[in-house]
């Protein structure tokens, strides 16, 4: 054995949410998936440009409030492409019908780093097929889910003997939650090995020891009495739970391969491999927190999506260069 264990295709799509949710639906948020999607969407995806869809409802979005009208002697001569997805847009609002809003994902990926482009006060929170399309279109992590070489990287098997691998759109119901609730928990072999906090920021209740015992009883006993009997795929893998404001259950949030693809957050994967060849089953899970606001790995007030800035330029000018680009997109539409 080493550090990283041998990936396959089937691994990692045992990760993508159609193959896990069936199986868990009943200890996760309750989700929608759309699939397969038209090759036009994905088209769209991975075209330049914030470009709104033609009937999406952008009149409907708070976004909407952020841009100004063009004025008509700004209106250019219309050469860009214009998109439609009636089948989809329906599927979207039945959705949000149903849940009261959504927020989306693709089969592995989240657009998180897009969170800011809605109001703060709920973000990712989507009422409106055009605001599910802002978020994806501006999002660079769903940029992951859209290239098989990435999906596969790392994949060991030849590419000729990988299953297919379709794009598809998941709608999860949205609600306000505190994201310091969050952990990442990581399974090498068969054995639930450590907890990580997941949100970066300091926080008294995780590393309070009574708190600490409750947290690890609680994942220990989801993963011993839902998801390992259920699982069924590699003895390798991460998931993703939100606990509850009493923190005696958690809902499973996403499956990750383990690999070095899927974020360690407080541990390093050199020290799950040290705490796996341990062997000392009777301290296992180990969890880790940030536990000063001195911490190296704490959050500063740097934004979320700062990976998405050019170097040199602020929230505020980043986001005049984004509202060209919807504005543009106004345009054409």
């Amino acid at each position: 054995m080493t550090v990283l264990p041998t990936i396959t295709s089937t691994d990692v799509l045992a990760c993508q949410f159609s193959s896990w949710y069936p199986r868990f639906a009943s200890n996760s948020i309750k989700s929608t998936v759309i699939r397969p999607l038209s090759v036009e969407f994905v088209e769209y995806l991975n075209a330049d440009g914030v470009i709104v869809p033609e009937g999406s409802g952008l009149e409907d979005t708070s976004v909407r409030d952020y841009f100004e009208e063009p004025d008509d002697e700004e209106e250019e001569e219309d050469t860009a492409q214009r998109y439609a997805f009636p089948e989809l847009d329906q599927q979207i609002r039945k959705a949000i019908e149903e849940y009261g809003a959504v927020f989306p994902k693709l089969n592995f990926s989240s657009p998180r780093d897009a969170s800011w482009i809605l109001p703060p006060s709920s973000p990712l929170k989507c009422t409106s097929p055009a605001d599910v399309y802002l978020l994806v279109k501006s999002s660079d992590f769903i940029s992951h889910d859209l290239s098989y070489e990435s999906v596969f990287d790392g994949c060991t098997e030849p590419e000729s003997s990988r299953p297919l691998y379709n794009l598809e759109l998941v709608l999860r119901k949205w609600y306000s939650f505190d994201r310091g609730r969050e952990c990442r928990c990581f399974v090498r072999n068969d054995v639930l090995l450590g907890i990580s906090q997941r949100d970066m920021n300091y926080y008294e209740f995780w590393n309070d020891p009574p708190t600490q015992r409750t947290i690890v009883r609680t994942v220990v006993r989801l993963w011993e009495t839902v998801i390992k009997p259920k699982w069924g795929s590699s003895k390798n893998y991460s998931f993703d739970v939100l606990l509850t404001r009493d923190l005696s259950r958690a809902h499973i949030v996403d499956f990750n391969p383990y690999a070095s693809r899927t974020d360690p957050l407080l541990f390093t994967y050199d020290e799950l491999w040290e705490i796996h060849e341990a062997g000392d089953d009777g301290n296992l899970p180990v969890i880790k927190t940030i536990d000063s606001r001195a911490h190296p790995a704490a959050n500063t007030n740097a934004p979320a999506n700062q990976h998405n800035m050019v170097p040199g330029r602020d929230i505020d000018e980043f986001a005049q260069v984004w509202q060209q680009e919807v504005k543009s997109g106004l345009h054409d539409d």
